[in-house]
């Protein structure tokens, strides 16, 4: 037996058995963070460098794109570095920054999600007060609340967690450092202050999602008055993307952290964690440029221009 003052690393989950198979999960995870990273790079510096871009929508793509850049630099590299070396080991140290990380980044982003609804809500339905509602120092405003405010939830979290006695082991059954797998390790069954916080992020989560659901009715109640049929597409083009982004970001989230322990296994913990976890962050940017004309028009010209100049 040994509690979490003796323990100074813990054991990630190996995504395979064999060398082919490892260096197999390295090249796709390499794959799949450089697509993240390109596509995420080149809405940030499109909306940037981008003067007419300089909207509420594409200020809180830009925050959404540096959040998915965080999420997925916080649990790729290391399973990368895992699977190229043959190891499975992370720090005490690194575990406690990862769990911070995710949860830093990861409730960031459903609430730039939820205020990316919002500021679809006011273009579509209250179209004459958009100025007004979504000014600059508003917007400004809603950024900073929503970095600090995931910023103290990951405080929390991560403090409570690493506060707990672990009796069970340092092996954890994911590929990165994910709370419900460090819960499996305490000596108490019954880890009433972290599942207390977990149910209080999930309520706050959940109403974030009611408050989408809402203004998604009233988006879709706007948009079907529309007369014209390209102004119905455009306005469908902007909020659906968004509410793919999000039903699977929340729901597979949901799942990870909400789960009962009998529906626990391996496997669907790992395809669970990597559709919430990998999967958004390298998709978005997909998502958002190719079904935004103004957005790919930007970054058509920022990469025609960076090619011509050399």
């Amino acid at each position: 037996m040994s509690n979490s003052s003796s323990i100074s690393h813990f054991l990630l989950l190996p995504l395979a058995d064999t060398r082919q198979l490892q260096l197999l999960h390295f090249c796709l995870l390499l794959g799949i963070s450089l697509a993240a990273l390109l596509g995420n790079g080149l809405i940030i510096s499109a909306v940037a460098c981008g003067h007419h871009l300089h909207t509420p929508m594409f200020f809180f793509l830009l925050h959404l794109a540096l959040s998915d850049l965080g999420s997925i630099c916080t649990t790729v590299p290391k399973a990368m570095h895992n699977s190229l070396w043959d190891t499975r080991t992370i720090s005490y140290s690194g575990c406690a920054a990862q769990v911070f990380l995710i949860f830093f980044f990861l409730t960031t982003e459903i609430y730039l999600l939820t205020i990316m609804c919002y500021d679809r809500y006011v273009s579509i339905c209250k179209p004459l007060h958009y100025g007004t509602l979504l000014g600059s120092r508003a917007c400004a405003h809603m950024a900073a609340a929503a970095w600090a405010s995931a910023f103290l939830n990951a405080l929390m979290h991560t403090a409570n967690t690493f506060s707990l006695p672990l009796c069970h082991g340092n092996a954890l059954g994911q590929f990165f450092c994910e709370v419900p797998q460090i819960l499996k390790l305490s000596c108490s069954n019954l880890n009433l202050r972290e599942l207390g916080l977990i149910v209080i992020s999930a309520f706050l989560a959940f109403g974030c999602f009611v408050f989408i659901v809402f203004s998604y009715m009233q988006i879709f109640r706007a948009v079907l008055r529309i007369p014209s049929e390209q102004g119905r597409h455009k306005a469908f083009s902007t909020c659906l993307p968004h509410l793919a982004v999000l039903s699977l970001f929340v729901s597979t989230g949901f799942f990870a952290y909400l789960k009962p322990p009998s529906m626990s296994t391996p496997s669907l913990d790992l395809a669970v964690s990597i559709l919430y976890s990998v999967v958004p962050p390298a998709l978005n940017p997909l998502i958002y440029s190719l079904r935004n004309q103004e957005l790919k028009a930007a970054v058509w010209r920022l990469t025609t221009g960076c090619f011509q100049e050399h």
